[in-house]
């Protein structure tokens, strides 16, 4: 595509620089003397009409085939960078802000489609015309040509003196630009505690100074960019008054024809028309340099939790998982030097219910995090039936190891597809009966389109709890061996946790479970309880046992219950 592109472009220019030399031949050679003058003159019309329409006919088809490999182009390229960012781990998402990755995948790749649509475009056609131009002076006057070609240092000089300032500037104003995505992502997210606690005028004067930055960035970017162009229009006017002085002074003393300088005339003309057209795309070039410099940053990327090596993966058949896990020896930090886990040891059975409490910054979700294999350790081990986690590949694992968050993520789309997560082989009636078991049919059945019902971004519409209904409706479709409930009753109400509790004990049957637990309540019927303390086991046993230790699980359920008192009291 690209070599029919250049020979598009290619017949359209000849075909539009021809003209002019078809007018210097009737200027020059007399047509319109003699016998036959007029026909000649028509014949000259006719093959300068023709020349006009294979000029539009082969840049109409030039500019449809740039078109089309440039967005072949970039849309597989957004394809491969969601892929990329998709397949990145947990830590990355720690390290890169949302709103820039949105940037990076919308604005950064859309940069890249102009580049082809626009820059390439000019590149091909305007380094063609320009090149043919040259040929064509050349042809016509080779002194007046080379005068002009005297210009070209001129050309680069301005070029060299602009080109770091263009794209400074340009820099400048896509990091003010990411600044404002990044701040509206935020506060979109966060609209709720903005309007709870009135923040609007704050965070209004909070946009406003980003956006004026970005607005001045842009006007100085702006501006460099037309100072930049106009310099070469100024320089090119100069150039053709230069030609019409020296060329009209050789037509008055008969050194040169009047058709040859007035196809220089059209030529000179022409010359600096491809120049200006690629000095108007040389901020467009910068701006490919900064986002293609940006999206190589993502690419170059690699994942910190890999896929085991082939030699050395483990591929057990699901129906073959019990559900033992250990824990040996994990030390795990998110930053280095600063531990999170201290050379932890736990082993829990097969089908065994394990509850996990204790303080915000214990460790906790650090403990299933890695059990998930979103990070991983730095050393020790984490095994599922004797096999190490880091030998089973990830689609399987998260397959084994099922994860009900505090706040359940929901698609876009209807109640069915979010069960079964638009897995094809998950059939509608098992979704519905998924739904039936963990107590979320009834629910589902009194909105108005049931199963059909459209949710938009995260479940808007939908209460916490029932949306929490149906994460463990997933977990059922999907059958986990091994289910990790990371404070998933934190946030409802009495009520709501009481169904919650119902529906735990139909997902949890037969499987092992790791309940996070901020209310004790929620595992104090658990088979045993961990009780983590500074990245360490602290104490572990039942709830009665750990409450007849007086140890510091006892001091949390007090607080637990003097908490409870007060929240009933407060409520009357």
């Amino acid at each position: 595509m690209f070599a029919a592109v250049f020979g598009s472009a290619l017949l359209a220019i000849s075909a539009d620089l021809l003209q002019p030399y078809l007018v210097k031949i009737a200027i020059d050679d007399g047509l319109l003397t003699g016998q036959h003058g007029m026909r000649r003159l028509m014949t000259l019309g006719s093959i300068y009409l023709l020349m006009a329409v294979v000029s539009f006919g082969f840049g109409y088809l030039q500019s449809v085939l740039i078109q089309r490999i440039g967005q072949s182009i970039v849309a597989r390229l957004r394809g491969d960078l969601f892929q990329h960012i998709t397949g990145q781990s947990m830590s990355f998402f720690d390290r890169h802000h949302i709103g820039s990755l949105v940037t990076n995948e919308s604005s950064d790749t859309e940069t890249i489609s102009q580049f082809f649509t626009q820059v390439l475009v000019s590149l091909v056609r305007d380094g063609l015309m320009l090149i043919l131009v040259v040929a064509f002076m050349f042809s016509l006057d080779a002194k007046l040509a080379a005068l002009c070609m005297l210009l070209f240092p001129v050309i680069i000089a301005i070029a060299v003196v602009f080109r770091r300032a263009l794209q400074q500037s340009y820099k400048r104003a896509r990091s003010q630009l990411s600044r404002v995505i990044a701040f509206v992502a935020e506060n979109l997210s966060g609209m709720s505690l903005t309007q709870a606690f009135r923040q609007e005028k704050e965070q209004m004067r909070r946009f406003k100074d980003r956006n004026a930055s970005y607005l001045r960035e842009s006007i100085r970017e702006v501006t460099t960019s037309v100072s930049f162009n106009r310099t070469y229009d100024t320089l090119g006017n100069v150039a053709v008054a230069l030609v019409v002085w020296l060329g009209g002074m050789a037509v008055l003393d008969h050194a040169l024809e009047f058709g040859v300088l007035y196809a220089f005339i059209n030529y000179i003309r022409q010359f600096f028309q491809p120049i200006n057209q690629m000095t108007q795309q040389w901020n467009t070039l910068q701006s490919t340099f900064v986002s293609v410099e940006r999206l190589w940053r993502i690419f170059s990327t690699e994942p910190e939790v890999q896929e085991p090596a082939a030699d050395r993966t483990v591929q057990p058949k699901h129906a073959d998982i019990r559900g033992e896990i250990e824990f040996r020896g994990v030390t795990f930090a998110y930053q280095e030097g600063r531990n999170v886990l201290h050379g932890l040891d736990l082993h829990v059975k097969p089908g065994e219910f394990i509850g996990i409490v204790g303080t915000t910054g214990a460790g906790k979700s650090s403990l299933v995090n890695l059990l998930a294999r979103f990070y991983d350790v730095q050393s020790g081990s984490i095994t599922i039936d004797g096999i190490d986690v880091r030998r089973l590949p990830q689609q399987q694992l998260h397959r084994i190891v099922g994860l009900v968050q505090q706040e359940p993520f929901l698609y876009s789309g209807s109640i069915i597809d979010n069960v079964r997560l638009f897995d094809a082989t998950v059939t509608r009636e098992q979704a519905i009966e998924a739904c039936r078991l963990v107590g979320a049919h009834a629910m589902i059945m009194r909105l108005k389109n049931g199963y059909d019902t459209l949710l938009s971004e995260r479940g808007s519409g939908l209460s916490a709890g029932e949306r929490q209904l149906l994460s463990f409706a997933r977990i059922v479709v999907h059958h986990p061996r091994i289910l990790i409930l990371d404070e998933a009753t934190a946030n409802l109400d009495s009520h709501t946790e009481r169904l919650i509790q119902q529906a735990l004990q139909v997902v949890s049957e037969g499987r092992t479970t790791l309940v996070i637990a901020h209310r004790l309540s929620t595992i104090q019927h658990a088979d045993r309880i961990i009780v983590m303390r500074s990245g360490e086991i602290a104490e572990q046993g039942t709830h009665e046992s750990l409450i007849g230790q007086q140890g510091y699980y006892a001091e949390l359920h007090e607080h637990s219950r003097k908490g409870g008192h007060a929240r009933t009291a407060e409520s009357r």
